[in-house]
């Protein structure tokens, strides 16, 4: 589900029943320079936090574009996934189409790395660069398996919605593609209480975004920046700039939901860290990340 729409196929109905998939279907157009790769992609409204597009979707989408084109240049590499991705944010992309640009750096037979450039009106503003290898699996069973949470793999009875129109569906939309909830007990600020800087929360595309594996495993990516920013529960709200990100896809989620788990080493006075974990429903580890933040300014 990472090539474009096939013809006759129902946009509409598409992005109802596997919306995640459009953010990953991409059209290949001619490049500027020899060697290189260049797609047009289209981030709907729902991918956004705010009127921006959310940060984790356009690490996804970039690997899409990077895995595309790596299996173009060297299709002996097209068991390859995007291990890590080691992501700047030069700016804050809208909603609608952007420009994908790929370059592969190097190609070898365990790693390769493939560097994307997300533009969109002429500018750009993601530049990423991924390291691609080969994903754990059944087959390659971990040696050391800690308890990574005790969050129940449903959401709890008093869970948090990210339904439209809800106090946190109003500025993150992502419930309009897949089903989001915040675990009540580590978000204190819910509440008007300050707590622990840490939080909680689970996440379920819809059943056909999950039943193709690439597409489950781009939201993995991009679920591992789905928790508000921590400082959010020592009383800090706003818009947090990320300075840097790099996120890793560990292997692909069994279908279900995903669990979503977010602390941090310091919240300092200007800057604060975040590590995030994703979980899959059978409880393995699946895609991580880690990010350096600006503090945003306290509530008042």
């Amino acid at each position: 589900m990472t090539t474009e729409t096939e013809p006759g196929t129902d946009i509409d109905l598409v992005q109802a029943e596997a919306p995640f998939s459009r953010v990953c279907a991409l059209t290949e157009l001619a490049a500027d320079e020899p060697g290189a790769g260049r797609y047009r992609g289209v981030v709907d409204e729902i991918w956004t936090i705010g009127p921006k597009v959310h940060g984790g979707t356009m690490v996804a989408g970039s690997a899409a574009a990077a895995a595309r084109w790596l299996r173009t240049v060297e299709p002996d590499r097209a068991a390859m996934a995007p291990l890590s991705g080691s992501t700047d944010f030069l700016g804050a992309p809208e909603p609608g189409e952007v420009l994908y640009e790929v370059s592969i750096r190097k190609v070898g037979r365990q790693i390769c790395l493939v560097d994307v450039t997300l533009n969109q009106r002429g500018r750009p503003l993601v530049r990423t660069a991924f390291t691609f290898g080969h994903l754990d699996g059944p087959e390659r069973a971990p040696l050391y398996t800690p308890t990574h949470t005790d969050l129940p793999v449903e959401p709890s009875a008093d869970a948090i919605g990210y339904e439209p129109g809800s106090s946190m569906g109003r500025i993150v939309h992502v419930a309009r593609g897949m089903d989001a909830f915040l675990d009540r007990d580590w978000a204190r600020f819910i509440d008007n209480e300050q707590g622990e800087p840490r939080l909680r929360m689970w996440l379920r595309p819809r059943p056909r975004d999950q039943a193709d594996p690439e597409t489950a495993s781009y939201i993995a990516i991009m679920a591992a920046d789905m928790c508000p920013p921590v400082p959010i529960n020592l009383g800090y709200f706003g818009w947090s700039p990320t300075v840097q990100m790099t996120t890793y896809l560990r292997r692909r989620p069994a279908p279900g939901w995903l669990r979503i788990i977010a602390t941090t080493h310091e919240v300092g006075g200007g800057m604060f860290d975040s590590d995030q974990i994703v979980v899959d429903s059978t409880g393995v580890l699946v895609a991580q990340s880690r990010q350096l933040a600006l503090l945003p300014s306290p509530k008042r």
